[in-house]
C-alpha cells in the first residue's frame, strides 16, 4: 500500500517521539488495524535506533526543569476557558425619554428604536474566523521540522560511524565494526628449467652408399627435420617421406621434402615412440606433389633406421650431507 507524506512523517514522528498524546493514539490505533502501517513504524525504528547507540543519557540540570515548568504555567492559564461574567441583577435604568424631534428628523431615520436594555455581555462581539487551515500547516510545519531535525542527527551519526570505521574501528561496537578484509596474494614462482630431451638422427642412403638425406628427430616434441645432403631431385618429380613399421598395415606418408635445403614437420605427434624409434624411414620419387593415392608408387630410392645421438638426462640424486 502506498502512503501519503503525513502517514510517512507520523511514523518517523512516532520512533522520534515528537507527537502529543493525540496523535500518538491515533497512530496507535492505525498500527493495530493496518499491518502495513505497522511495518513502516518498524522500518523507522530500525532507521534511527542505531542513534540510541552512539548517544548515551544525559541527565538535564535542574534549571532546565525549572524554566520549562514556568513556560508552561502561563500556557496552562491561558487555555483555560473563563466563565462570561454574570448578568447584573439590578433593573435595568430607567432611560429618559428622547425629546420630542422634528419632523423633518422623523423623516430621515424613521426606523431608529432607542437601546432600553443593558447590554448582553453573553454575546460576543468578536467575529468569528475558520482557522482549521492554519492550525493544519502549523502542525505540517512542526511535522516536517521534526523530521528534518531527525534526519539531520542520523546524518550526523552516520558520519561518525563512517568515520570511525575509517579511522579507529576498534572504537565501534561489533555489529557496526567494518569486515575484515582478506587479500590473497599470489606468488609465481619460477618455472624449472626443461631438460634435455633425447634426439634421435637416421641417415637416409640408397644402394650406392653416401647419405643422400638426415633426419633428425626430437624426442619430446616428437617433431622431426630433413636436411637434403646429396639428393637432386628429377624435373617434374618430387621426393616424399615414409614411415614404415611392423605395427602398422601400410606405409604412413610423413610429406612431400621440399626443394630447399631443410624441411621441417611435425607430423610424428600422433604416433607412438615405439613405433617411431622402431620405424624404417623411407624416400620414394614421387610425382610432381606427391603421391595421388597416399601409397608409394615406387620403391624406396633411399631408407634409413634412427639412431639416439643425445641420451635424455637422468634425474641427480641429492647430496649427502
Amino acid at each position: 500500500m502506498a502512503y501519503s507524506e503525513d502517514h510517512i512523517a507520523l511514523a518517523a514522528e512516532y520512533t522520534l517521539g515528537t507527537l502529543d498524546a493525540d496523535e500518538r493514539a491515533q497512530v496507535e490505533t492505525m498500527m493495530a488495524v493496518d499491518k502495513e502501517f505497522a511495518g513502516l513504524v518498524q522500518a523507522w525504528q530500525l532507521r534511527l535506533g542505531v542513534l540510541n547507540q552512539m548517544v548515551g543519557s544525559v541527565e538535564p540540570r535542574p534549571i532546565v526543569w525549572e524554566n520549562i515548568k514556568a513556560a508552561i504555567g502561563p500556557i496552562r492559564a491561558t487555555e483555560e476557558p473563563q466563565a462570561p461574567p454574570e448578568a447584573p441583577t439590578s433593573p435595568p435604568p430607567e432611560v429618559p425619554e428622547p425629546p420630542a424631534e422634528p419632523e423633518a428628523a422623523s423623516d430621515i431615520a424613521p426606523h431608529f428604536v432607542p437601546q432600553v436594555h443593558a447590554p448582553d455581555f453573553t454575546v460576543s462581539q468578536v467575529p468569528i474566523v475558520d482557522d482549521t487551515n492554519v492550525i493544519y500547516l502549523e502542525g505540517r510545519v512542526k511535522r516536517w521540522r521534526s523530521i528534518a531535525s531527525g534526519l539531520s542527527a542520523l546524518a550526523a551519526a552516520l558520519f561518525v560511524v563512517l568515520s570511525l570505521q575509517i579511522l579507529r574501528p576498534d572504537a565501534l561496537p561489533g555489529a557496526l565494526r567494518p569486515a575484515p578484509q582478506v587479500q590473497t596474494v599470489e606468488v609465481k614462482t619460477p618455472a624449472a628449467p626443461l631438460a634435455p630431451s633425447s634426439q634421435y638422427v637416421a641417415l637416409l642412403q640408397g644402394q650406392g652408399g653416401g647419405p643422400a638425406f638426415i633426419l633428425t628427430i626430437d624426442g619430446a616434441t616428437k617433431n622431426f627435420t630433413v636436411r637434403k645432403v646429396g639428393a637432386t631431385p628429377e624435373p617434374g618429380k618430387s621426393f616424399e617421406l615414409w614411415l614404415i613399421s611392423d605395427k602398422l598395415p601400410r606405409p604412413r606418408s610423413l610429406g612431400v621434402i621440399n626443394n630447399g635445403d631443410f624441411t621441417a614437420r611435425p607430423v610424428l605427434a600422433g604416433y607412438d615412440a615405439d613405433v617411431i624409434n622402431a620405424a624404417t624411414y623411407a624416400v620414394t620419387v614421387e610425382p610432381a606433389g606427391g603421391s595421388p593415392s597416399g601409397q608409394p608408387t615406387s620403391a624406396p630410392v633411399f631408407s634409413g633406421k634412427l639412431i639416439e645421438t643425445v641420451p635424455p638426462s637422468q634425474p641427480q640424486a641429492p647430496a649427502k650431507k
